[in-house]
């Protein structure tokens, strides 16, 4: 699948336009099954969800060690 477009408010035609296209390839890439198209998005966004999750898990990690080290700096 391609990458969302940016959401704009100037013409909201244009974004209905891409998510019926959008729609449409989904549909097609699973040959016109809906409830396969319905399956294969639901996998889609549970693998998002993980991806989201392990990213933001790495950030907290990340601040706490930046804090950790920041403070063993100011205790020497």
């Amino acid at each position: 699948m391609s990458e969302p477009a940016p959401m704009t408010d100037s013409n909201p035609m244009t974004d209905n336009d891409h998510y019926e296209q959008a729609c449409n390839q989904a549909i097609a890439m699973c040959d016109g099954n809906l409830r396969s198209t319905i399956k294969a998005l639901i996998m889609a966004n549970e693998y998002l969800e993980a991806e989201l999750e392990q990213l933001q898990i790495a950030i907290s990690d990340s601040r706490a060690r930046g804090k950790a080290s920041k403070a063993k700096g100011e205790a020497a």
